[in-house]
């Protein structure tokens, strides 16, 4: 699956539109507790687990587009944006990654 930033495919005539589809990952508030409970994986300020933990919400709401996109029959995803919430409150210090895009079918 082709997933791209940007509104068109570079060089390639887009066939068929088939609309917005959108991913979410939560990341709970289980990793707050044990990223910030101490300092012991703190690298130049640079907290490495935190950002392993958002890669991998980041990766499974990507992989929601690209399954969802597939089974509109689509081969690619433009305008893709990616979005990170705290959704605080009621929640706790839960993160929330949404992506969105236009699943797209073009000839390769």
């Amino acid at each position: 699956m082709l997933i791209l930033t940007t509104p068109t495919i570079d060089g390639k005539q887009i066939n068929t539109y088939y609309g917005l589809i959108t991913g979410e990952a939560l990341l709970g508030a289980n990793v707050y507790k044990d990223l910030f409970s101490g300092v012991r994986d703190v690298v130049g300020g640079r907290t490495s687990a935190y950002e392993e933990e958002l890669g991998k919400a980041r990766k499974l709401a990507l992989e929601s587009i690209s399954k969802k996109a597939e089974e509109l029959g689509a081969n690619a995803i433009i305008g893709v944006r990616i979005l990170y919430h705290n959704l605080g409150g009621t929640m706790g210090n839960t993160i929330l990654v949404n992506v969105s895009g236009t699943a797209v079918s073009y000839t390769p």
